[in-house]
C-alpha cells in the first residue's frame, strides 16, 4: 500500500492517504456556461459476480498473502495472465511478463496491451496500474498470520482487470492502454521503477498513468465516489469529472499532507516521465481498520460499490483514450 501510514495510539492502526480538493471559480456578472460536451459513451455493465470471484482468488489463503518471489504471488501472477489471455488482451512484450531481481528472488510485472484504433494516436499510451503484491505472512492473530491484502490490492487488480476486459472488448479507445499488474510496491515500488525506467528507454509516449489503489469500501459522507492524490499536480480530476459528467474524483486533505502522492506505484511513471501520474483511492482515514492486518479479507469489501465505481469510471478512461489532443496536462 502507500507508504508511510501513521500509526494512531488511540486505534492501534495504521492510517493511509488522502487526495485533493475541487474549487469552483465564482463571478459576480451572471454568464452563458455551455454544458459540458458530452463524451457519448453510455455507462459500462461490470459483472459483480465476476468482480467478486477474482476478488476472492487474488485474496485466498492460497496465495499467502501475495509476497514478492513467494510461490503465492506466482499463482496470482498465472491467474491474471490466464484472464488476460482467454480475453483475448494481448501480451505487451513477447509474454505478459516484465521481470526484475528483488531480494535475491525475481519479480514479475504482467502488462496486457489494448492497442489504439488511430493510426496516429495509438503511438500514444495511457497507463491503467494498480500493484498485486501483498506482505505475505506476519504476526498471528487467533491462529491466522496470512495478510491477504484485499483492499491493499487486490481490489485495485480487480478494476484493472476488469476495465483490461471491457476495454478489450470494446475496442473504442484510439490511444493505446497498457494494463499493468506491478509487483513490489510494498518493497518500495521496486516493480513500477522498473518498469518506467525500461519503458522510458523504449521511449514510450505516455500520456497519462492512472493508478488504482485501495477501493474497497466507499468513502464516508464525501460528495464524490474516489480521491485522488496528488490532486493539485494536474488538471486530471477536474477533466476527468467533466468527461464523466459526474462528480467521480475529488479531494482527500491528508494526502498532501502525507505527501502520498510520491508512496504510490504512480510516482515512478512521474518520476520518470514527467507526465499526469495519479493514484486514486476510496480509503479515508475512518471506513477501514485492517490496513496491513489478517483481517483484510475479502469478505471486508463492498462488492456493489467496488464494481459500481469500476463502472463509472470507465466514460473517463474512455474520454482520454480519444481526445484529438492531450487535455490532460501538469500544472
Amino acid at each position: 500500500m502507500i507508504k508511510n501510514f501513521i500509526r494512531t495510539a488511540s486505534l492501534g492502526l495504521l492510517v493511509l492517504f488522502s487526495a485533493c480538493n475541487l474549487t469552483q471559480n465564482s463571478t459576480e456578472e451572471k454568464q452563458i456556461i455551455p454544458p459540458p460536451v458530452k463524451t457519448g459513451f453510455t455507462k459500462a455493465n461490470i459483472n459483480a459476480m465476476a468482480v467478486k470471484e477474482e476478488l476472492e482468488f487474488l485474496s485466498s489463503n492460497d496465495l499467502m498473502g501475495r509476497n514478492t518471489g513467494s510461490k503465492g504471488i506466482e499463482k496470482a501472477a498465472v491467474y491474471l495472465e490466464e484472464i488476460l489471455k482467454k480475453n483475448d488482451i494481448k501480451p505487451y512484450y513477447t509474454t505478459y511478463r516484465d521481470s526484475f531481481e528483488v531480494e535475491g528472488s525475481f519479480g514479475y510485472n504482467i502488462i496486457g496491451l489494448v492497442e489504439g484504433t488511430d493510426p496516429v494516436l495509438k503511438n500514444e499510451f495511457l497507463i491503467i496500474s494498480a500493484h498485486y503484491d501483498h506482505i505475505g505472512l506476519i504476526s498471528p492473530i487467533a491462529n491466522d498470520s496470512i495478510a491477504n491484502g484485499a483492499n491493499d490490492n487486490a481490489a485495485g487488480s480487480v478494476a484493472v482487470l476488469e476495465l483490461a476486459k471491457y476495454f478489450g472488448a470494446a475496442s473504442n479507445n484510439k490511444r493505446s492502454i497498457l494494463f499493468v499488474f506491478l509487483s513490489a510496491e510494498e518493497k518500495g515500488l521496486l516493480g513500477s521503477k522498473h518498469l518506467a525506467k525500461r519503458l522510458k528507454n523504449e521511449k514510450l509516449d505516455l500520456y497519462v498513468n492512472f493508478n488504482i489503489e485501495m477501493i474497497g469500501v466507499p468513502m464516508v459522507n464525501k460528495d464524490h465516489m474516489a480521491y485522488l492524490t496528488g490532486f493539485e499536480e494536474s488538471n486530471l480530476a477536474d477533466k476527468f469529472n467533466e468527461y464523466s459528467d459526474e462528480n467521480i474524483l475529488g479531494f482527500l486533505p491528508k494526502a498532501k499532507e502525507f505527501d502520498l502522492f510520491r508512496r504510490s506505484d504512480n510516482y515512478s511513471f512521474y518520476k520518470e516521465f514527467k507526465v499526469p501520474a495519479q493514484t486514486i483511492s476510496t480509503f479515508d482515514f475512518t471506513n477501514y481498520n485492517y490496513y496491513h492486518q489478517v483481517q483484510d479479507e475479502a469478505d471486508e469489501m463492498n462488492i456493489p460499490f467496488m464494481t459500481n465505481l469500476i463502472e463509472s469510471i470507465i466514460p473517463g478512461i474512455q474520454t482520454m483514450a480519444n481526445t484529438p489532443t492531450k487535455e490532460i496536462k501538469l500544472n
